[in-house]
């Protein structure tokens, strides 16, 4: 078969298409990761943060029955860390967390729904670093993120859980949209409160004497 072939058989699947995008973000990321430098302190702060996060996610408001759970703001230290130490940490910080939490709450159907449901939608909490100044829009804008690798999963591997007639693409957006509403405003809902801009001035001025 040649390769143009091969490409036409992989566009006529929605499933190879989304497994592509979704392994040429997962090595975009790696590749943007080796050109992150870290020292210790930095490494520890992720180390905390992935703690305090895994800890937030076991405090459950609610569990889906397909997997996610609406946490008391497990996504805030992840957003953090993009705020304080720009996206590509972010991205690394959620890919990390991401596998951790494939660990703890493992639900799979697909090795594609494993990218979209796990590692996808937690990097995409990285996207806040784009704003260090704008703590409610880049909150805003990762959730976001998240919720449409969550939506895609949702579209094309749970569609058979949609009920009798309704399309899997609306099954989908109100399932995950709902779900991410009440995570995501949450999150933003804590985010608002803590002055992130002091935090990040404060871990500045302590990694400079740490230097």
């Amino acid at each position: 078969m040649s390769l143009k072939e091969n490409i036409l058989t992989i566009l006529k699947s929605p499933t190879s298409i989304i497994a592509l995008v979704g392994m040429l973000l997962i090595i975009a990321v790696l590749m943007r990761s080796r050109k992150i430098r870290l020292n210790p302190r930095t490494i520890s702060i992720i180390g905390v943060s992935l703690g305090l996060a895994t800890v937030l996610k076991l405090f459950r408001i609610y569990h889906l029955p397909q997997g996610g759970s609406i946490t008391a703001g497990s996504m805030v230290p992840i957003l953090l860390i993009a705020f304080f130490y720009g996206p590509e940490i972010g991205f690394l910080t959620g890919f990390l967390y991401g596998l951790i939490t494939l660990s703890l709450d493992p639900y799979i159907l697909h090795p594609v729904q494993v990218l979209f449901d796990y590692p996808l939608p937690f990097i995409a909490l990285g996207l806040a670093g784009y704003f260090p100044n704008k703590k409610i829009l880049g909150s805003f804008v990762a959730i976001f993120g998240r919720f449409i690798c969550h939506f895609i999963s949702g579209w094309v591997f749970f569609g058979s859980f949609a009920p009798k007639g309704m399309s899997p693409i609306i099954y989908s957006l109100t399932l995950n949209g709902l779900f991410i509403l009440i995570e995501g405003g949450v999150c933003i809902a804590i985010m608002s409160l803590l002055p992130v801009k002091t935090l990040k001035s404060i871990l500045n001025r302590n990694n400079r004497n740490f230097v």
